[in-house]
């Protein structure tokens, strides 16, 4: 089986995602500090997760993403299969023509077997044993302060507006018409 980055990044994103999820949406660059994972990377797997309705997405301040579902109905096998990733062990893709046009290699049925096994063991692992997991090994969820707007004890002080020509061309029509 190949598993690559793409479905282990799926997965411990959302991982995070449903530990920090009851303070409120979570961001993705809040995600990416904390896992080390590119932020443009997250929002393609994000993108894929949410046409999927894994996760939902809330827009402006104070926004990021929540789960689509309790995390108790979602399967370590949704994830990795929302984002593209193929569970195959086999050399064909399931095709059956590991040879080409002699068709099945010998091991075929192993590997096919060894396919159903993994998306079984996959579809048994909820999001929600993951979380638990977590929690159990003592990892430590900081509470996101509340959003406070900044006040300055300093005065805001706007620029002067001058009215004057800004080039050179400017400059030549003001003299122009006078």
């Amino acid at each position: 089986m190949r598993l690559t980055t793409k479905g282990r990044f799926a997965v411990t994103a959302m991982i995070d995602l449903a530990l920090r999820q009851n303070t409120g949406p979570v961001t993705l660059a809040a995600i990416s500090q904390r896992q080390q994972i590119s932020l443009s990377y997250l929002e393609q797997l994000f993108g894929k997760l949410r046409r999927h309705e894994l996760v939902e997405s809330t827009r402006g301040p104070g926004g990021g993403y929540s789960l689509g579902r309790k995390a108790a109905e979602i399967t370590v096998a949704d994830i990795i299969v929302s984002v593209d990733e193929p569970i195959d062990a086999t050399h064909c893709a399931g095709k059956e023509n590991c040879l080409g046009e002699a068709g099945r290699c010998m091991t075929h049925e192993l590997w096919a077997s060894l396919n159903q096994r993994m998306v079984e063991f996959l579809d048994s692992v909820t999001l929600q044993k993951l979380v638990d997991d977590q929690i159990a090994k003592g990892v430590q969820i900081e509470n996101k302060p509340a959003v406070k707007r900044a006040i300055s004890a300093q005065p805001v002080i706007k620029p002067i507006r001058v009215n004057a020509p800004n080039s050179v061309f400017a400059l030549g029509n003001a003299f122009a018409k006078s």
